[in-house]
């Protein structure tokens, strides 16, 4: 039976993943920061409470797991939206610390545990390659986490590396809205996605799966966007 550590997973397309792959027939245990969301993980579902961007904890957890075969960083914030001539750069700072440097600290960590055989799937997000205005800064943070794919399938190999990255998801990264806003901003991206439909949490967690137990898969990224990337969301 295969072993899957998300790191991040205690919400949104993290614990998604991690329902999948355990529903899958995975030995699945999740790493995240929140005690509340661990105690309410799903039976089945291993939780470990530590913090993506300290190498110290994450490391123990390995430790205390044994051999890894799929690993998945799905970590973030909801920092670093906003026009460049406004961006507080120290927000932006944040968003580093939290995405990209968590998802490089959280690899570092867990790659002495990875079977020689695993996988290394990374979170980014369809920014990285968009022109919407007001998302210089997250497309910063996706673009560099994305930018580890290629050049670590080659370094890390046979250990298959890949990231996938996704468009507008219904998830609770969206919970800093008013509710109406929210649903507003969903029904207007709706008449404009080729796809006609906001994404949920399990359509990118079937990507995020493919990504880390498919054998012939490494130095890719899968893009999961309902065609966000084809048109102007702005």
């Amino acid at each position: 039976m295969s072993t899957a550590l998300i790191v991040g997973g205690t919400s949104g397309i993290g614990l998604a993943t991690a329902r999948h792959l355990r529903s899958a027939g995975a030995t699945v245990h999740v790493a995240g920061r929140s005690a509340e969301r661990l105690e309410a993980l799903d039976p089945g579902i291993t939780g470990h409470r530590a913090d993506g961007g300290d190498r110290a904890q994450i490391a123990a957890v390995a430790e205390r797991i044994g051999t890894v075969d799929w690993l998945v960083v799905s970590l973030g914030g909801s920092e670093g939206v906003g026009p460049i001539a406004d961006l507080d750069l120290s927000m932006l700072r944040r968003a580093f610390d939290a995405k990209f440097w968590g998802h490089i600290t959280t690899v570092q960590a867990v790659l002495p545990h990875l079977a020689p055989t695993g996988s290394i799937t990374l979170l980014g997000a369809i920014s990285a390659r968009t022109g919407m205005p007001g998302t210089a800064g997250i497309a910063a943070v996706n673009g560099a986490v994305e930018a580890l794919v290629r050049p670590l399938a080659v370094e890390l190999a046979p250990i298959r590396v890949n990231a996938v990255s996704p468009g507008l998801v219904d998830t609770p990264w969206w919970s800093g809205l008013p509710d109406e806003v929210r649903e507003d901003y969903f029904a207007a991206a709706v008449k404009t996605l080729p796809a006609r439909r906001v994404a949920t949490a399990e359509d990118v967690a079937e990507v995020v799966a493919l990504a880390a137990t498919n054998p012939n898969l490494t130095g890719t990224v899968l893009e999961t966007d309902g065609g966000a990337r084809l048109v102007s969301m702005s």
